[in-house]
């Protein structure tokens, strides 16, 4: 663990403030569609309850979602445990990867759905919660890999 420190600081971090995000809107609000503007027609939380994948995309596909949940985060604790040194930018991205696909597998396996509340109205963009945040982040810093690294 010693080897990809910051991978494994950034999967457990972001797996709880997600856990913890999501229980906090699960306990808070009563009814699936229930809306607390922070911004009117900006920005709301919004209580949803997604059986697809991330930006409500596959919708009941939990299924077969929650498989490709767990052998992605093993595929990728595995590298991590295993393998050798990932460089910094390597250990965000798999780790803000693992943290979105761990958090939203937890999810599909315990309840069959994901609860999403992130709601952007300005855009009409699908509500979405922070899992679904930190595989963007992760895919993000493995696009800066891939474009910045050294030849």
């Amino acid at each position: 663990m010693k080897k990809n420190r910051l991978f494994w600081i950034v999967a457990i971090a972001g797996l709880i403030l997600d856990q913890v995000t999501k229980y906090l809107v699960a306990q808070n609000f009563t009814a699936i569609g229930e809306t607390v503007p922070l911004w009117q027609d900006v920005f709301h939380f919004t209580y949803v309850e997604n059986t697809g994948a991330a930006f409500s995309f596959f919708r009941g596909g939990v299924g077969w979602l929650r498989w490709l949940s767990l052998f992605v985060s093993l595929g990728l604790m595995a590298m991590a445990w295993l393998g050798s040194r990932l460089p910094t930018n390597e250990q965000l991205g798999y780790g803000f990867i693992l943290a979105g696909a761990l958090g939203n597998g937890i999810d599909r396996f315990l309840f069959g759905y994901v609860v999403d509340f992130l709601d952007f109205r300005l855009i009409n963009f699908p509500v979405f919660n922070l899992a679904d945040v930190s595989i963007n982040v992760g895919i993000f810093f493995l696009l800066l890999t891939i474009f910045f690294a050294k030849r």
